[in-house]
């Protein structure tokens, strides 16, 4: 009888004794467990017998309504040549016990893992995907990534130099056969080929050899196999008819070294630019890094000092002068500057930034020396939550691939199989008894075939579209949000600071400069935002604003002050009339500014109406224009919001929204998407991230207009970095132009295969032409994928 296994799981969502009792009570009562729960650690350690699983509990656990914590680790996969490779790596993941889900994407070279400590560690995983024959460490930074990448091209580029060299002679004896050229008697020698085309076979495609008995061994087939089976039927062939002229020096032999010799430089040359293209896919992230500072400028014992970017730490105070880079994410807490924030923002502008203010790595600091406490570091800063929101959705899949998957984890095996019915067809019917006509047909079929293609169709498509968005201000935080973005037929947009600036701003004024400025100084001791609106107003109009004498906010209909001996009063009719001033003169305009959304004031002084003034949270700028290109794309748009419905339809007639839920409170928005999704229809909130949560998380599209931060990048599927509301709709052009494209990829990589392998099997193939269409097949993959940088948007 076998020994109990014992576990600890970290237990998420406990909150009382009632809830660690609950689940060990509940565990103890399955068959074949025994656990303790304890709420101070939030750990269970459970021990169970073969008639259990891991899952099992977890399962028991989560029906409870609490979770079990896991772990996530990247790693850099090496050895990896073909969709099958992939395919296989990411299977056997996935039934290694403790591991809750595996991702294995071919065009990044990565795996993404989500696991539980308790039961695989990660020297685990790395001994699981070493045996199947590949290598994998964990995930380099970006631009350690970057440097292995380019040492990679290097060592290609050497290798296919070598072989290229190897090959020639060889290429140039085909010419022989295509045009009966007459060349020097060496070259037809039969060793004099085996010499050139051996050290290309078995070193330089030494490679495939490797590759083909690592999977072999784990009774899988990639293309490495492919590859090496076709080679070395035209290589060992070519020697076996070479040897013959040793007892017979008369006999012409039928020499193919120069197609297993020209085949393996083909693929190493179609690999060689796939790579190269590749690295280009992930230019979003390069540019990323780039904006990073690489020095600060520290304040230490009364000095200041240059150090790396890298040694700034938490609580340190910095100086940042014009010109410079603020280094990290920080608060103001000495000087006055404006800072460009347009890299992360999208807004144009400098935004002037004082004490206390929160100021964001890599933006540009305009024309102030500030001093600066540092806040967040590395990983936490802004725009590492970026270009981290970027790598995660290069390296995730989207549902579309799944069909890819599925062919690839077959494909090989498939074509081995065609490969022989084909020999078997040629020898015994088309040709009989010609072993070298056959051979050819079979070595045709074997090279032309390759899952590379497929494999590459999705991965490549998601990261260059990926990265389009993010240089364009648009984070797509996962290849299945980029798919699903192109389906929507209805997008809802919260009103205030999503359709408005979120800032209320005086849009209307009647009175004189003495009346402005006893407003403003009456309203300088409030501090409500309608208050502050005012006071701002003033100021740009380089009004001296004085302090109050006396200073009364009466709730719901205004305020009351003293000002240099004189009684202002500002607010509605009520208030007003209360104090008996007649307010006549500006009904019509109070009732016109009422009607257009407005909240108006009235103003008195001494008991005498002096003015009137108007403040609205005024639109975007570009809100017009976005709505109606959404409109363009056949998208249902509605606008969602908290204010009456007066002032909420005058919002919408003003940027051409036909639908409005009006009065809805924060906690109702999630309602109001449901009653659109019952609707039969796909619905995309956009909001700030924030108080719009739930009605983000319930959307099939959560849509967050925020500044780049983690928090609306964590509360929504699309983050649009500042309040650009334009990028809405280049947002869905871009997840359309990047489907569009992978259905391309898709149709080319089974179109291919599926006229190449007949064209193949029928002999109308040579085999070099077979290798040097393989090869190139993957690389038109990556070609077309990369034309999305080129898409306008």
């Amino acid at each position: 009888m076998s020994e109990n296994k014992n576990v600890t799981l970290n237990v998420t969502g406990m909150t009382c004794a009632a809830c660690s009792s609950r689940i060990e009570k509940v565990l103890n009562k399955m068959d074949g467990v025994e656990a303790q729960v304890n709420l101070t650690t939030e750990k269970a350690n459970v021990s169970y017998n073969e008639n259990v699983t891991y899952q099992d509990i977890q399962a028991k656990i989560e029906k409870l309504g609490y979770g079990v914590q896991t772990e996530n680790v990247d790693f850099d996969i090496v050895g990896m040549t073909c969709a099958a490779c992939s395919n296989r790596i990411e299977k056997v993941l996935n039934k290694q016990s403790g591991i809750e889900k595996a991702t294995v994407n071919l065009a990044t070279e990565s795996a993404t893992i989500e696991y539980n400590p308790s039961l695989i560690e990660e020297n685990d995983m790395i001994e699981r995907i070493q045996k199947l024959g590949y290598d994998a460490k964990r995930k380099a930074g970006t631009r350690e990534q970057a440097t292995n990448k380019e040492k990679q091209l290097n060592r290609m580029k050497q290798k296919l130099i070598v072989s290229a060299l190897l090959t020639a002679p060889l290429l140039v004896t085909m010419l022989v056969h295509l045009f009966s050229m007459t060349l020097p008697a060496i070259f037809m020698n039969p060793w004099f080929q085996f010499a050139l085309a051996t050290p290309v076979q078995f070193i330089i495609g030494w490679q495939f050899y490797k590759g083909a008995y690592k999977n072999l061994r784990n009774k899988t087939a990639n293309m490495d196999v492919l590859v090496a089976l076709g080679t070395s039927a035209a290589y060992f062939y070519s020697l076996y008819e070479a040897s013959l002229t040793l007892n017979n020096p008369g006999y012409m032999p039928h020499l193919y070294f120069e197609t297993s010799a020209v085949i393996i430089t083909l693929i190493l040359f179609g690999k060689y630019l796939e790579v190269a293209a590749k690295s280009k896919t992930t230019n979003a992230i390069s540019s990323l890094l780039n904006l990073q500072a690489k020095e600060a400028r520290v304040i230490s014992n009364n000095q200041e000092i240059m150090v790396p970017v890298e040694e700034v730490q938490e609580g340190d105070h910095l100086i940042v002068k014009p010109g410079e880079k603020i280094p990290v994410d920080g608060i103001v807490v000495k000087g006055k500057t404006s800072i460009d924030e347009s890299m992360i923002t999208g807004e144009s502008i400098p935004i002037e930034k004082s004490q206390d203010d929160h100021v964001i790595g890599s933006t540009i600091n305009k024309n102030g020396t500030i001093t600066m406490k540092v806040t967040k570091v590395g990983k936490d800063t802004a725009l590492a939550s970026i270009i981290k929101v970027v790598e995660d959705a290069q390296g995730s899949k989207a549902p579309i691939q799944r069909l890819a998957d599925v062919i690839s984890g077959y494909f090989v095996q498939v074509v081995v199989g065609i490969a022989i019915v084909t020999f078997v067809i040629w020898i015994a019917f088309v040709t009989p008894g010609n072993v070298e006509t056959s051979l050819f047909a079979t070595i045709a079929v074997l090279v032309i075939a390759c899952p590379c293609a497929l494999g590459l169709a999705t991965p490549t498509s998601i990261m260059v579209g990926t990265g389009k968005a993010a240089e364009s201000g648009i984070l797509f935080k996962g290849g299945e949000h980029l798919e699903r973005t192109h389906k929507l037929d209805a997008i809802i947009l919260d009103k205030t600071g999503t359709i408005t600036k979120g800032q209320p701003e005086v849009t209307d004024f009647s009175g004189d400069q003495d009346t402005l400025q006893l407003l403003a100084s009456a309203e300088k001791a409030s501090e409500h935002p309608l208050a502050e609106a005012i006071v701002n107003y003033a100021v740009g109009k380089k009004i001296n604003i004085h302090d109050a004498e006396q200073f009364e906010a009466i709730p719901g209909h205004g305020i009351k002050a003293i000002v240099e001996q004189k009684e202002i009063l500002v607010g509605n009719r009520k208030l007003l009339n209360d104090a008996q001033v007649n307010t006549t003169d500006f009904e019509k305009d109070l009732l016109t500014y009422e009607e257009a959304g407005k909240t108006a004031m009235l103003i008195a002084i001494d008991q005498e109406l002096k003015g009137i003034v108007a403040v609205a949270d005024t639109i975007k700028e570009t809100a017009v224009e976005a709505i109606q290109q959404l409109k363009q794309q056949n998208l249902e748009v509605i606008m969602l919001t908290g204010d009456n419905p007066t002032t909420a339809r005058a919002i919408a007639n003003q940027v051409g929204i036909d639908q409005v839920f009006a009065g809805v409170l924060p906690e109702e928005k999630a309602n109001k998407i449901k009653e659109v999704q019952l609707q039969g229809k796909m619905v995309a909130m956009v909001g700030d991230g924030i108080n719009d949560a739930p009605a983000l998380a319930i959307s099939d599209i959560g849509i967050a207009i925020g500044t780049g931060t983690e928090v609306a990048i964590e509360a929504a599927d699309v983050t649009i970095l500042g309040g650009e509301l334009l990028l809405i709709p280049k947002a869905i052009k871009l997840s359309k132009a990047t489907i569009r494209n992978i259905r391309q990829n898709l149709f080319w990589a089974f179109a291919y295969n599926s006229a190449g392998i007949p064209i193949a099997a029928a002999g109308l193939l040579a085999p070099w032409i077979a290798g040097a269409a393989m090869a190139f097949s993957s690389v038109s993959v990556v070609s077309n994928s990369l034309r999305l940088k080129r898409v306008k948007i």
